[in-house]
């Protein structure tokens, strides 16, 4: 393996990444199948890109930071991984099937869940969380540590009494897995997400290391 070159490069269903010459993939990064990292793109240590059967695009001068988690699905439909140019995803934050608009920040240990979408400028803080299918408007603050869902938008903190019926009629489960399950059927609805996964994670079996030591 060439050090600091493209990270580790594994194909997945056919698939396997691309790495403008000018972009920066730290040695330990990993990208896993169709993902486009853009020109002076930055993809720091520890940071997984992982496209699954979609895609992952990181967009020119875009900052993944170390241990960050990207993960494209298509198990509900086609959910990318779409980040554009000038955006900065801060260390631990997590993209699960989302769109982050141009210069918009993500900071430590926020995550962005399936098929919600970032305008541009926006910012997602420190432990915030952006739920599945909300669309924070261009240049709008999700304060720390608080709950971005529903239309209007509209944010909620950990302990807010209504926090729980709130997530429940967002249709979690159906949004990123593809399962109808009452929100109350918590069992019923893990089971079925788990075998959801164990299902989509287990093409990775054929995958191939592209740069092996």
């Amino acid at each position: 393996m060439t050090v600091g070159a493209q990270g580790i490069r594994i194909r997945h269903r056919g698939q396997e990444p691309q790495v403008h010459p000018t972009a920066y993939v730290a040695p330990t990064a990993t990208l896993v199948g169709d993902v486009r990292v853009g020109p002076r793109a930055r993809v720091m240590y520890g940071a997984v890109l992982d496209s699954e059967g979609s895609r992952i695009e990181v967009g020119e001068a875009a900052v993944i930071c170390e241990n960050a988690v990207l993960r494209a699905s298509a198990v509900a439909g086609d959910q990318p991984v779409l980040v554009h140019d000038h955006v900065f995803v801060g260390p631990h934050a997590t993209l699960l099937g989302c769109e982050v608009g141009r210069c918009a920040y993500v900071a430590t240990a926020a995550t962005v869940l399936q098929s919600a979408r970032l305008g541009a400028g926006a910012v997602v803080a420190v432990g915030a969380l952006v739920h599945a299918r909300t669309v924070v408007p261009d240049e709008f603050f999700v304060p720390p540590h608080t709950v971005a869902l529903d239309a209007p938008l509209r944010l909620l903190a950990p302990g807010d009494p209504e926090l729980a019926e709130a997530i429940g009629r967002v249709g979690f489960a159906k949004a990123a897995f593809g399962v109808d399950a009452e929100w109350a059927d918590r069992i019923s609805r893990y089971e079925r997400i788990a075998e959801v996964r164990v299902a989509e994670f287990g093409t990775h079996a054929n995958d191939e290391v592209l740069n092996p030591d």
